[in-house]
């Protein structure tokens, strides 16, 4: 059983698949404790949150730290419904939950890509697209892991100050990346609440590294 927090349609705004028509589905729980998260309502897991029925998830339209249980095969069938194909996997931290028949399912529907935190182990199916980024000395203590970082199909690292990119350089050369074109073309910048300090400090580290910047696009276009 999945523990689902909501589930919607809309315009993918960050990195590779910016612009892209999306379902996300947005699984409950979180141990990771990001000081500066925009869905803190996604972190409970135990008596801090509510169980509510499949029905009334599906009418859910403000952030509430309310779930619902639901089997992977039942979530697939129920995606099918939906007709964007691009399947984003987020939370809360969707890899601290089983969804390797989830992504099994609905890659046999469309194309699926996963948003982690690279502090757990990454169990998907072959062709998910993973979009690691990592969260690093936050409050839930835990640790980024280098398979994390291995797995990735793209690295998304957010940036509120220098010490973010400085931590970002020493967990590439802890991982020992030798495909500079890799590194290249699949790392983005993304600036912390859209700050303007922020923001410039990504675009000149992106000119100088040959790195790319995410803006979260779909903020500007005020879609969720």
């Amino acid at each position: 059983m999945l523990r689902i927090n909501e589930m919607f349609s809309t315009i993918q705004g960050e990195a590779t698949y910016t612009g892209t028509p999306s379902l996300f589905i947005r699984l409950q729980g979180c141990p990771v404790g990001c000081s500066w998260c925009d869905t803190k309502h996604t972190w409970p897991k135990g008596k801090e949150n509510k169980k509510i029925t499949w029905d009334e998830l599906a009418l859910k339209t403000k952030d509430a730290p309310t779930f619902a249980e639901i089997p992977a095969a039942n979530l697939v069938e129920l995606a099918k419904q939906y007709r964007p194909r691009h399947f984003v996997l987020t939370g809360g931290e969707p890899c601290a939950q089983d969804i390797y028949s989830l992504t099994e399912g609905l890659l046999k529907v469309g194309s699926v890509q996963v948003e982690t935190s690279g502090t757990h182990n990454i169990d998907v199916a072959h062709g998910t697209w993973v979009t690691v980024s990592p969260k690093i000395n936050m409050g839930g203590g835990l640790m980024v892991l280098p398979q994390a970082l291995l797995r990735a199909d793209e690295i998304k690292m957010p940036i509120a100050d220098q010490q973010d990119l400085d931590n970002l350089e020493k967990l590439i050369r802890e991982v020992n990346y030798q495909n500079d074109s890799y590194v290249g073309g699949r790392i983005w910048l993304q600036p912390v609440s859209q700050g303007d300090k922020a923001t410039e400090l990504c675009v000149e580290t992106a000119m100088s590294r040959n790195w790319r910047v995410s803006i979260q696009t779909h903020k500007y276009m005020g879609v969720r």
